[in-house]
């Protein structure tokens, strides 16, 4: 499981798409998730993830010091901070380019299997305590990133 966190100032996501894999995903235009100061998480999942995965994964965004004390330094997590987190599913972490020029998404995993997987990070992070929005699985988006600072870091379980 791959996690790409972004340390924002804001974020959201607005459905662009309802319909994907013949799935009906939302209304076009509609923001389905925001949020101010915190993290945005984009989740990949592959074949061979647990919850087990997910749960180490919440736990690793929820404990991050990528947040600014007082003098500026990257010393506080959202634990500490209180802030959001929005997460949003994305199988395209999980694109392979090594054999050319068009992504591999083999290693990605079905939305079936990717589905609760990332369920599993959104549940363990608000048993946590985090205030966490989300995208809608099997939906185009459009996701507003303000990264600060920037900050982006890759988690991997």
């Amino acid at each position: 499981m791959r996690g790409l966190v972004q340390r924002v100032t804001s974020a959201s996501v607005t459905v662009v798409g309802g319909v994907v894999g013949g799935m009906v995903g939302g209304t076009t235009g509609e923001v389905v998730g925001e949020i101010g100061a915190g993290l945005c998480v984009l989740v990949g999942v592959t074949h061979d993830d647990t919850i087990a995965n997910a749960r180490k994964l919440a736990e690793k965004i929820w404990n991050l010091r990528i947040l600014d004390d007082a003098d500026g330094v990257m010393n506080r997590s959202v634990a500490d901070t209180g802030g959001q987190v929005l997460v949003v599913s994305q199988f395209t972490l999980y694109g392979d380019t090594s054999g050319g020029r068009r992504p591999s998404w083999i290693a990605a995993a079905k939305p079936e299997q990717a589905e609760p997987m990332v369920q599993a990070v959104i549940d363990h992070l608000r048993a946590l305590g985090a205030t966490v929005a989300t995208g809608r699985f099997r939906t185009e988006m459009l996701v507003e990133i303000n990264n600060d600072g920037p900050v982006t870091v890759l988690i991997e379980t």
